[in-house]
């Protein structure tokens, strides 16, 4: 048999190489803020365009089947040039050897689970997650056999008791959590996982790798939602999975491979060039959600706020955990009169915000959870988690401070 046609690892990982040039930036390490724009991106070679060209092509053509993969491409589902250099910003900005992204987070925590979990096994996931994930641990992946405990990841101890020897393969966490902001001591929970041989994921897409890099602690994976943060402008959805190991890299490329689970060119040549200013964004989003938390804390109407910059029931291991003092542009609040008035107050709110679903983006978004991104949760496990009918998320955008407090304050005027 030819050697072109053996089953071979290359057929569905292309090797990730990290594309600076010796000697680009001298002595030392880049700071993130000039990674996110210049990590992995060169001058394409034949005319020096400075932005990673888009390579829509389904197909690459072979000079031989002698040759066949050499230069790293066949199919667009395995690899894309686009994609590719995607994947391996993504990795580099996290902290990990390598990268998959997808079409969605939800399509990336799909991996997550199908890759290291089979019939039989038990997962010990957060009780407080986005609902999306909630959902498709209990109507998914229950029905082949595996089984999930859903356990208060702020409590490690009870971590550590909800895993079953011989059993636990994986444990999925959430640092911060959608939508209560609850906080992980990574270091903590990678212990315990360490210690009953089981995958740590965790998804930090409130956080961003601007706050947080589980795998600087440790973490076997990052999940995030590139739609999020990473795109930031509300134009694509996308999601990565960022490995500790290449063992790790080979299992979930070979998933996605097998799933055909990827990200349209397109689409990965957009994120590409609005993750450059995640730093600026995060930065602005992060001021903005201090001063909007410290504003809402004053207002007679406002019976809740939390904030990990400011008022939370774990500041300290946000100081711990959240680098540079920023803790991101996501808050949470209730009002006095509870649901009715909160949802009053979600009616009647004005621009610059919107009342949709999505986070991280340029656009202030106030969100409904109960109604709108954790409808999918039972009542029960929501109410558990403090996630009531009044239940408010805020997603601070870049717009002018003064004018976003300004039109909370006259919604609240209609409560």
């Amino acid at each position: 048999m030819l050697p072109a046609l053996r089953s071979s690892r290359r057929s569905f990982v292309h090797s990730s190489r990290i594309l600076y040039k010796a000697g680009t930036w001298g002595p030392g390490k880049p700071n993130i803020d000039t990674e996110l724009v210049h990590a992995c991106i060169e001058p394409e070679e034949k005319t020096g365009a400075i932005l990673t060209p888009l390579y829509q092509s389904t197909t690459f053509v072979q000079e031989s089947v002698e040759k066949y993969l050499e230069k790293g491409y066949s199919y667009s589902r395995t690899n894309n040039p686009t994609v590719k250099v995607l994947e391996d910003k993504v990795a580099k900005i996290e902290g990990g050897v390598g990268a998959v992204v997808t079409g969605t987070g939800m399509a990336a925590t799909t991996i997550v689970m199908s890759t290291f979990l089979k019939t039989g096994d038990h997962c010990v996931i957060t009780d407080c997650s986005y609902g999306g994930t909630n959902r498709l641990a209990r109507v998914q992946f229950m029905k082949y056999g595996i089984d999930f405990s859903f356990v208060d990841f702020r409590n490690p101890k009870a971590v550590k008791e909800a895993c079953i020897p011989g059993k636990t393969k994986l444990i999925f966490s959430e640092t911060p959590t959608n939508p209560t902001l609850c906080l992980v001591d990574l270091e903590k929970i990678q212990k315990i996982a360490e210690e009953v041989g089981a995958i740590h994921c965790c998804d930090t897409t409130f956080a961003t790798p601007y706050m947080v890099k589980p795998q600087d602690y440790g973490v076997d994976l990052t999940m995030q939602s590139l739609t999020k943060f990473y795109d930031g402008h509300n134009i694509g959805t996308g999601g990565a999975v960022v490995a500790k190991t290449q063992e790790q890299m080979d299992q979930i490329k070979l998933c996605q491979n097998m799933h055909g689970n990827i990200m349209a060119p397109q689409v990965a040549f957009n994120i590409l060039q609005t993750m450059k200013t995640m730093h600026l964004r995060v930065r602005r989003q992060s001021e903005s959600a201090t001063t909007i938390a410290q504003w809402l804390d004053k207002h007679p109407k406002v019976t809740s706020v939390c904030y990990p910059g400011t008022k939370h029931p774990q500041k300290e291991l946000a100081d711990k955990y959240h680098a540079n003092g920023i803790h991101g542009g996501m808050l949470h609040f209730e009002l006095e009169g509870g649901a009715p008035a909160g949802i009053k107050l979600m009616n009647a709110i004005e621009r610059p915000w919107s009342l949709c679903e999505n986070l991280g983006a340029c656009e202030s978004i106030i969100t409904a959870c109960a109604v709108m991104t954790h409808a999918n949760m039972e009542a029960a496990d929501r109410l558990k988690v403090g996630i009531t009918d009044g239940f408010i998320r805020v997603s601070c955008g870049i717009e002018d401070v003064e004018d976003l407090i300004k039109s909370l304050e006259r919604a609240l005027e209609k409560v």
